[in-house]
């Protein structure tokens, strides 16, 4: 079939071309935190009775009660029929031809729009540009403009917004960034966080770790966590650090999750008349000329996902005089070595510079892996016990700690399922 021909196609180019020496930049990104995803090559499939489907499953799981007809798990991002939702679904698809003919198929479809609806958020993981759904990289912020999520989920959502609905795209082949990597003699690589993931990278890559000194000492000043209780208190904050540390001259990076979340902040900083560029997915033209700017005494830069651009930050005699580049994050990452690669855009190269961290309770990262705790240290906040803090930091130390061992889960499940795979095709190859 086709996935053999592309399989024969890879084969044939490693024997004309081998595959001898990678060197990857910011390794720990590409080998350890984008290696859940693995790479498919795809062709187009589908019709017009196809596409209608997706509007209607749409238009069904709006129907849909959580807890009544299905349950949602956030930090998996897993839906869960019940035994009442799958009823529902039999009586809606009744009189219904094509894939609603089967059950099974139709929750299938169901799920996927219910997933859609729960966890893509426009301005998070996608965008719209020229009447099209474009799939944002959560790791660097930028467009993925020829991507599909798959087993119809992209066409669900482009029904949710309203757009043009493209046809779903067939996977041919499929291969994991362990595996790819993997077929290259020799692999190397550097990151400012890898120490981390030492034991990963030696589990699955087979590479040993050399931490080697800075060029300079850091005099990065780390200035720690500041929770809060709720959104409103800690943008409130977010925005009076910028005013109070633009007043002395010096620059700022404003990290947030979210092309959403970067486009209310720039409209409380225009609100108050504070200056500012905005880098995100969609105002990504004029990068170049951003970040060339954004180590400017009194200069303001709003960026989504920073962390993942590996992106030096120049400060000008002035910026340096006045203390430096000063890093502000809004919000934690799933892993806390990419937060301390946001903190890093500051204090590179013996600069001076500092970092800092806000955080609320009601953060999405709290939320779904440690809600009990958040609870426990927005109550106790507004009652003025102290234990709040505590629980607080307790909280997003947990949530990362649970956010980043379910991360591990799913890569060590992507290579062994790689690993089945190699092992099923030689044992079919031998037979043939």
């Amino acid at each position: 079939g086709a996935a053999q021909s592309s399989a024969d196609q890879l084969r044939q180019r490693q024997t004309q071309r081998e595959l001898y020496f990678a060197i990857v930049d910011e390794a720990d990104s590409i080998l350890i935190d984008e290696a859940v995803t693995p790479l498919i090559i795809s062709g187009a499939e589908g019709n017009a009775e196809e596409i209608e489907c997706y509007r209607q499953a749409h238009q069904i799981a709006d129907q849909l009660m959580e807890k009544r007809d299905f349950s949602a798990v956030a930090r998996r991002r897993l839906i869960e029929l019940t035994a009442r939702g799958k009823e529902k679904i039999s009586e809606l698809r009744q009189g219904r031809a094509g894939v609603w003919v089967s059950q099974r198929r139709a929750e299938e479809l169901i799920v996927q729009a219910v997933t859609a609806r729960y966890f893509y958020t426009l301005g998070k993981q996608y965008v719209i540009q020229e009447n099209k759904v474009v799939i944002v990289d959560e790791f660097t912020g930028r467009l993925m403009p020829d991507r599909q999520w798959r087993d119809g989920l992209h066409q669900i959502v482009e029904a949710r917004e309203g757009v043009e609905v493209r046809t779903a795209k067939e996977t041919l082949a499929r291969l994991s960034f362990q595996r790819f990597f993997m077929l290259y003699k020799s692999l190397a690589g550097m990151s400012g966080t890898m120490a981390e993931v030492r034991r990963e990278l030696w589990h699955i890559y087979r590479r040993p770790l050399v931490i080697l000194p800075t060029h300079r000492p850091c005099i990065r000043r780390k200035l720690g966590l500041r929770i809060f209780a709720g959104e409103e208190d800690k943008l409130a904050a977010v925005v009076a650090e910028i005013g109070r540390v633009h007043s002395l001259g010096r620059p700022l990076l404003i990290g947030t999750r979210s092309v959403d979340a970067s486009e209310k902040l720039s409209q409380r900083l225009t609100a108050l008349g504070l200056p500012h560029h905005v880098l995100n997915a969609v105002r990504h033209a004029q990068e170049a000329q951003i970040i060339a700017a954004a180590g400017k005494a009194g200069c303001i830069t709003v960026a989504t996902n920073m962390a993942g651009r590996g992106t030096d930050i120049r400060l000008d005699a002035e910026a340096q005089k006045a203390g430096g580049l000063h890093v502000v994050a809004t919000e934690c990452h799933e892993a806390g070595r990419v937060d301390r690669q946001l903190a890093g855009r500051a204090g590179r190269q013996g600069d001076p510079g500092s970092s800092i961290i806000f955080v609320s309770m009601t953060d999405q990262l709290v939320q779904t892996y440690a809600a009990i705790l958040a609870r426990l240290s927005a109550r106790m906040g507004k009652k003025g016990n102290l234990l709040s803090g505590l629980l607080g930091h307790l909280a997003v130390y947990w949530s990362q700690v649970r956010a980043s061992w379910a991360s591990h889960v799913q890569r060590k499940a992507v290579a062994r399922a790689d690993r089945w795979l190699d092992e099923s095709l030689s044992f079919a190859s031998e037979n043939q």
